[in-house]
C-alpha cells in the first residue's frame, strides 16, 4: 500500500505555538499573583475555555441572524483576560510585587469565568430557537386553514351580484327540522376558543361587551364571518 506523506499545516502550528505561549503567560500571572500549585494551571486553561465558547456561540449566533451580543461580550472579556497576561509578563510588570488590584483580579477570575460559561451554557441554541418559531408557524397555518373561505358570489348578465340558490327544503310528512345557521356552524372550535378569549380580553381593558366586528378583525377573519363570530359571544 502506498503511503502518503504527512501534510502539515501552517496555521495549525502557529496556533499551537500561539496558544502555548498565552498559557505560559497566564500561568506564570496567576503563580506571581499567589495562585500556586494546580489553581497556577486551571487560570489558562479556563481563560482559553471561555474564549473559545464564547466565540463558537457568538458565531452560530451571528450564521441564524440572531443577536450576538452576549456570546461577544464574553469573548472580549477572555481577550482581555488572555492579552492582559501576555503584555503584563513582557517586562513591564515586576512579577516578585504584584499589584494588589491585580491579585484582586486574579482571584476573582473564577467566579466571573464561572457566570459567562453559565449563561453561554443557557443561551437558546438556534436550532432550538428555527425549531419553536416552525412550530409557532405551522399552529397559525393551521388555525388559519380551518377558518371557513368565504363564498364566491358571481356577477349576473345584469351587473348585481345575486347569491347561489338555496335548495328548497323537502317536505317533511311529521314534522320540519329548524334551518341550522350557516355562519354559526361555519366558525370551528379553535377559532371559537380565540374569539372569547379575545373578547374577554377586550372586555377587561374597555370594560364593555366586545363588538363582534373588532374580534372578527383581531383574528383576521372576513368580514362575512362577523354574524358567526357575534354567536359565539
Amino acid at each position: 500500500m502506498r503511503a502518503f506523506p504527512a501534510r502539515v499545516d501552517a496555521v495549525i502550528i502557529q496556533a499551537v505555538i500561539a496558544g502555548a505561549l498565552s498559557f505560559s503567560h497566564l500561568h506564570d500571572l496567576a503563580e506571581a499573583a499567589g495562585q500556586g500549585g494546580w489553581k497556577a494551571w486551571a487560570y489558562p486553561v479556563s481563560v482559553d475555555l471561555l474564549l473559545v465558547a464564547a466565540w463558537r456561540r457568538m458565531r452560530d449566533q451571528q450564521r441564524a441572524g440572531l443577536p450576538a451580543a452576549g456570546p461577544r461580550l464574553w469573548f472580549l472579556v477572555a481577550l482581555a483576560a488572555s492579552l492582559g497576561a501576555n503584555i503584563a509578563t513582557a517586562g513591564l510588570l515586576d512579577l516578585a510585587h504584584v499589584p494588589a488590584l491585580l491579585r484582586v483580579v486574579v482571584a476573582g477570575w473564577p467566579a466571573v469565568a464561572f457566570f459567562g460559561g453559565t449563561l453561554l451554557a443557557h443561551t437558546p441554541r438556534t436550532s432550538d430557537a428555527v425549531d419553536r418559531s416552525a412550530s409557532a408557524e405551522s399552529e397559525v397555518g393551521e388555525s388559519m386553514s380551518l377558518a371557513p373561505t368565504p363564498a364566491i358570489v358571481e356577477p349576473t348578465a345584469s351587473g348585481t351580484a345575486e347569491p347561489d340558490p338555496v335548495p328548497a327544503l323537502e317536505s317533511a310528512p311529521d314534522s320540519v327540522p329548524a334551518p341550522v345557521l350557516a355562519s354559526t356552524a361555519q366558525l370551528p372550535p379553535v377559532l371559537v376558543d380565540r374569539a372569547q378569549a379575545v373578547a374577554r380580553e377586550l372586555r377587561s381593558t374597555t370594560g364593555e361587551p366586545a363588538d363582534p366586528d373588532t374580534v372578527r378583525a383581531r383574528l383576521g377573519l372576513p368580514a362575512s364571518m362577523t354574524p358567526a363570530v357575534a354567536a359565539h359571544l
